[in-house]
């Protein structure tokens, strides 16, 4: 799978069924060769564009399964 398809596909919580967004970037561990995790926008409010809130980070770990057009993660 390319990047280019990984950040077309909506993250979701399994925890709470809450969209989370869509992934932005990828931690990569250089040295095992391997995605330590996936990054997630903060989501900000319509009115209070000072208040966003900070980037999500999800471990690889987390990731339940990654089907055709959505990501499942179980993060709490």
């Amino acid at each position: 799978m390319l990047f280019s398809e990984l950040k077309c596909k909506d993250v979701i919580n399994i925890k709470d069924c809450k969209k989370l967004g869509r992934i932005c970037d990828l931690e990569f561990d250089e040295c095992k060769g391997c995605i330590c995790k996936v990054m997630v926008p903060g989501s900000c409010k319509a009115l209070s564009f000072l208040r966003c809130e900070p980037e999500l980070s999800i471990c690889w770990k987390d990731i339940r399964q990654i089907g055709p057009d959505i990501i499942l993660v179980d993060i709490n």
